[in-house]
């Protein structure tokens, strides 16, 4: 091939790669704007079923007083084998130390991601056997995203405290007392105000097991870790070491903040979170958890295609004035 071949080549190269970027950039505006109000479909409440009565009973919404001391979220998509063992281990770690101290209370509500396997059928065996008061299941009907599933159980849950945590039980659930401490232990600096009303941000890490995980990964993952990273870092800025660990708790006054104004649906909603937080001055603490790998991840090299995809969105809505922040009634 000449000289001529060469230069037309590198031409028609340029030419589809600006094409292609242009082409990019459109789709992201055009995408970052449908999503401008994503948030407002949320505001009509949902109606728990009970299957025990086969009656129906409205949930709670987030501007409601406190019920519960904690709600516990889980996004379930696809479960059914390893739910099960998961809210076991949950529900039996909650009545132990319910039994110990009367003034315990909680809910756990299953998030139903539009699965096509049992999960539903599993989720409310547990409603049947632990009663509608304690466990909930709320259905999509199609499959959202985890972000989506986990704001819809935030809006509707009824604790001081609200923890999300994965359908895997990867994190032990009562890592969930490492999370709480600390919370308390900064709402102990307003005395006079309850918990619930102090927005307190607590993430659950995974930063100190990275060492480990970089020497038995693939060298493609860990590549494509530290991009996300470096791309977490641009769009949400420094502060928090591992954004994507599936074990996070807000006081109510913080999820009001955090769950009425997120409009990203699946993997990078941690991210969002970690902007919105930094936007109303809310604090992040960030505590090491006992984390394990459970076989069945959902994530795949598609999902961080869609994390990157969504930060892209993120940072064009935000930095563009596209995507408008609402302050909660009390802000």
């Amino acid at each position: 091939m000449g000289i001529l071949g060469w230069s037309t080549m590198l031409e028609l190269t340029v030419t589809v790669a600006v094409i292609c970027g242009l082409g990019l950039i459109v789709a992201i505006v055009i995408e970052t704007f449908r999503r401008r109000l994503n948030h407002n479909h949320l505001e009509a409440h949902p109606i728990f079923e009970d299957p025990n009565s086969l009656k129906q009973v409205e949930c709670p919404y987030i501007y409601d007083p406190a019920e519960k001391y904690i709600s516990l979220i889980i996004p379930a998509y696809n479960e059914e084998l390893r739910l099960p063992a998961a809210l076991d281990e949950t529900m039996n770690y909650l009545q132990e130390r319910a039994g110990k101290d009367n003034s315990f209370s909680y809910e756990v509500i299953v998030v139903d991601d539009g699965s096509s396997d049992g999960t539903k059928r599993v989720a409310f065996d547990f409603v049947r056997k632990y009663k509608v008061d304690n466990v909930r299941v709320v259905l999509l009907g199609k499959n959202q995203g985890k972000g989506e599933a986990i704001r819809k159980g935030m809006l509707h849950s009824r604790g001081k405290l609200l923890l999300m945590l994965d359908a895997d039980g990867a994190t032990k659930v009562d890592d969930m007392e490492k999370l709480e401490k600390q919370i308390l232990a900064v709402a102990e600096m307003k005395p006079d105000e309850d918990v619930a009303d102090i927005p307190i941000v607590a993430f659950g890490s995974r930063a100190h097991l990275e060492k480990k995980a970089l020497a038995t990964r693939k060298w493609y993952r860990n590549f494509l870790m530290k991009g996300f990273h470096v791309v977490v870092l641009l769009a949400a800025g420094p502060g928090v070491r591992d954004t994507q660990c599936g074990f996070k708790m807000f006081t109510r006054a913080a999820a009001r903040k955090l769950f009425t104004n997120i409009r990203l649906k699946r993997w990078c909603f941690d991210v969002e979170l970690v902007y919105l937080s930094k936007y109303f001055g809310i604090p992040i603490i960030e505590i090491s958890v006992t984390w394990s790998e459970i076989p069945g991840s959902k994530v795949s090299p598609l999902s961080i295609v869609n994390m990157v995809w969504e930060m892209g969105l993120m940072s064009m809505g935000y930095r563009a004035g596209i995507w408008k922040i609402h302050k909660t009634r009390e802000s």
